[in-house]
């Protein structure tokens, strides 16, 4: 009888030096299960492995008919292998014939065997076999005994990971590891992309899984653990909640799941079994993602990131955060992977190496899903469980048009998408063939298509367009995409050379819109429990005058003797649009004083983005030269629904009685000043939704570069008035409040518009 606590290391070590042998795939599994058995005197060892089609297969046995491998198979659910499949859990029975899912196979010949302890093999969560030993005597396995199978299961799965299994499998038979996935999620960002994984976050990778030395490891394990509990309360306080509510519950939450002694007793365990502090880690995290993932309890499910986070960042404390990749070490056909991402992170990527984007998480106006569509990347968001399923360098195919992912594709699937992103070149060559033709409707409207831009790289876009100009410049990005604050002299140049390109078409420049989730690692910012009704935009441009005065310095050198049009964002009240235009008022006679010469002619607006405004509309216009509706914020501050959270992504519909009103108002109301409206917002760049704006009366719209063909070929089909006569009518009062897609969509098919 081996001594407590000292056969599972024993078997790693035995273990690592099997993986190092330079022996087959089969071979070196024929060998684990004697080991196994042999370390845990059991007189069955099996393993059986998840197939692609979702069957388990017997792959390696000791002790049962060696003939059966290869041959004996169980779906997932079936017999008791089946079961601990499904339910991701082990399963310890004294007598395994009297268990109701026991199945018999006659060619394994295992109904002598009573006692059965079988346990998942797992990585990441995800399942791929079950490790089972056996015993003719009716005996229950200690907890010791299950924590050592699931320990050495960590090896078996390491094994699988490296593909080496792989090669053992029977034609059409591989491993579920590699199987071609489709994956369901929400399209964000039109257009397709083909190339391989990289991962924005890559999980970290426990290549030291064997213990030398017990103690070391247990006191780095603490070690670690004391690390990041501080650093989770230093993020209490810099978070200054010290108030109650359910903000600062979650992250006590967060904090107190650090401090769970059953979370360090687990990965204690692991390490007394023989593995490294990380490996632990790593074990427990799979080990509790795959139960959770099973779960049908909503609130278990939503704990699954918090968790997940907790554990990379113990082990990131363990072996250090791994290396972001270089430009060139970035494949050239990148499609970034995340949870999530900021708009600055998309931006630190190489444009030209990265074909497309997938978070599971994102909605379709968060700001990364603005810069992906100003970038041109296809993007799709709302994946579920995409970051665990993936590995870097997976062949993936992003579908931005349909909202579906194909991870690792059939030969066929490629093929057949392939055909598709040929298909829409082709689909951009005609919409090209209309960029000279004018954006004039069937009954005569005139409708300018602008250009929503940030960089220079966007610029060429004007002519490949035909775009009218741009109608919202966001300055912010210069800004995001340096590592101090740019200088007078920078922002000069860059702004001199927006201008340039655009030659005599306009450029409406909006000032800094920082804050919210847009942050500046120069820029010295505090945490805000509700970053986008906080201290950003204007009201930032207000409170630091230094920062827009630098601004509107340098816009006003770079339109010297040219027109300049400036707008400022998240204008709340007139009082707040007559000190940023005082602002402007200073700075221009500070560069008359100074002799430098001056645009020719200067045009200030606001951008209605926040509800409070409307109620000083016929105030605000009697001072503006324009104004430009931001539908986006608006949108969101309209209904309280937070535009980055993806509970909230489908629950509310821009085509809606209510916000329809709104818009129609403001359109009016600026006609009754003369005063020019346009609307720059994602609304603008998809046809069915541009068609409403038309309705309303909007005849200037901006919108991502991509978006003109289709939009210019949606007004060429379109008769405005008949559209006006079916829509404007449910926009009177007394009229059901609800959403008009339908009606809308019902029209375009009638009257053939491309949608």
């Amino acid at each position: 009888m081996r001594a407590a606590g000292t056969g599972p290391r024993l078997l790693l070590r035995r273990l690592r030096e099997l993986m190092a042998e330079p022996i087959g795939a089969q071979e070196r599994l024929d060998k684990i299960v004697v080991q196994i058995a042999a370390n845990m005197v059991a007189e069955v060892c099996s393993v059986y492995l998840l197939r692609a089609d979702g069957v388990l297969e017997l792959f390696a046995t000791e002790g049962l008919n060696r003939a059966a491998v290869h041959q004996t198979s169980l779906k997932v659910g079936e017999g008791l292998v089946g079961l601990i499949a499904a339910e991701a859990h082990p399963l310890n029975l004294a007598t395994a014939r009297s268990h109701p899912a026991f199945a018999y196979r006659p060619e394994t010949g295992e109904e002598i065997y009573n006692g059965f302890l079988g346990v998942p093999i797992l990585r990441a969560g995800r399942m791929l076999g079950v490790l089972v030993v056996q015993n003719r005597a009716h005996r229950t396995y200690s907890d010791e005994e299950v924590e050592a199978l699931q320990t050495t299961s960590m090896v078996i799965a390491e094994m699988i990971a490296a593909g080496e299994v792989e090669a053992i499998a029977k034609p059409g038979q591989g491993l579920d590891l590699r199987r071609a996935m489709q994956l369901g999620g929400l399209a964000l960002a039109d257009g397709v992309g083909m190339g391989h994984v990289v991962l924005h976050e890559p999980r970290v990778v426990v290549t030291n899984l064997i213990a030398e030395d017990i103690e070391r490891e247990r006191e780095r394990l603490h070690h670690a653990l004391d690390k990041l509990r501080l650093s989770l309360d230093d993020m209490l306080e810099r978070r200054e909640v010290a108030r109650d509510g359910e903000h600062r519950d979650v992250l006590e939450a967060y904090a107190m799941f650090a401090r769970d002694r059953g979370w360090a007793r687990k990965m204690e365990e692991a390490i007394r079994n023989g593995l490294t502090a990380e490996a632990a880690a790593e074990k427990v995290q799979s080990d509790t993602r795959a139960q959770m993932l099973r779960s049908t309890d909503p609130y278990i499910r939503e704990r699954l990131h918090d968790l997940d986070d907790l554990a990379n960042r113990l082990m990131r404390e363990l072996i250090g955060r791994p290396h972001q990749l270089t430009a060139e070490e970035l494949p050239k056909d990148a499609i970034i992977v995340a949870r999530n991402m900021g708009a600055a992170e998309l931006l630190d990527y190489d444009r030209e190496r990265i074909r497309g984007v997938i978070l599971e998480e994102g909605s379709p106006t968060s700001h990364v899903t603005i810069v992906a569509r100003a970038l041109g990347l296809p993007m799709v968001g709302q994946v579920p469980t995409v970051v665990s399923l993936v590995e870097p360098g997976d062949a993936i195919i992003v579908d931005g048009e349909a909202g579906d992912v194909q991870l690792r594709p059939r030969p066929d699937v490629e093929k057949a998408y392939g055909e598709k992103v040929r298909f829409r070149a082709r689909r951009q060559a005609q919409y090209r063939r209309l960029r000279s033709k004018p954006a004039i409707t069937r009954d005569g409207h005139t409708v300018y298509l602008h250009l929503n831009a940030g960089l220079l790289v966007d610029m060429p876009h004007l002519e490949e367009s035909g775009a009218s100009g741009i109608g919202l410049f966001r300055t912010e990005l210069l800004f995001m995409v340096t590592e101090q604050l740019p200088r007078v002299r920078e922002q000069e140049q860059l702004y001199s050379r927006v201008l340039d390109a655009a030659g005599d078409r306009p450029v409406n420049f909006r000032s800094l819109d920082i804050g919210g989730d847009k942050l500046l690692p120069y820029l010295r910012s505090v945490e805000e429990e509700n970053p986008a009704l906080g201290w950003r935009a204007i009201r930032l441009g207000l409170d630091r005058p230094a920062l827009l005065r630098t601004q509107v310095r340098a816009l006003l050198r770079a339109a010297a003797g040219r027109e300049l049009r400036l707008m400022f964002p998240m204008i709340t009240t007139v009082a707040e649009y007559r000190a940023a235009r005082a602002v402007v008022d200073r700075e221009l006679r500070h560069a008359r004083r100074h002799g430098h010469r001056s645009p020719e002619t200067i045009r200030l607006g606001a951008m209605i983005e926040v509800p409070s405004l409307l109620f000083e509309l016929d105030e605000l216009l009697d001072i503006v030269d324009f104004i430009s509706v931001g539908s986006n914020d608006l949108f969101q501050f309209m209904y309280a629904a937070d535009r980055g959270n993806p509970r909230l992504a489908d629950r509310f519909d821009s085509l809606s009685v209510p916000f329809l009103r709104a818009l129609k108002m403001i359109v009016e109301r600026a006609e009754a000043k003369h005063v020019p409206v346009s609307l720059c917002g994602e609304m603008a760049g998809r046809p069915l939704t541009a068609m409403a704006l038309l309705a309303l009366g909007f005849r200037t719209i901006s919108m991502p570069p991509a978006a003109i063909g289709p939009v210019k070929e949606m007004i060429r089909a379109l008769d405005v008035g008949r559209l006006r006569a079916r829509l404007l009518p449910r926009l009177e009062p007394g009229q059901l409040s609800g959403e008009l897609r339908p009606l809308l969509k019902t029209f375009a098919d009638e009257n053939e518009i491309p949608v």
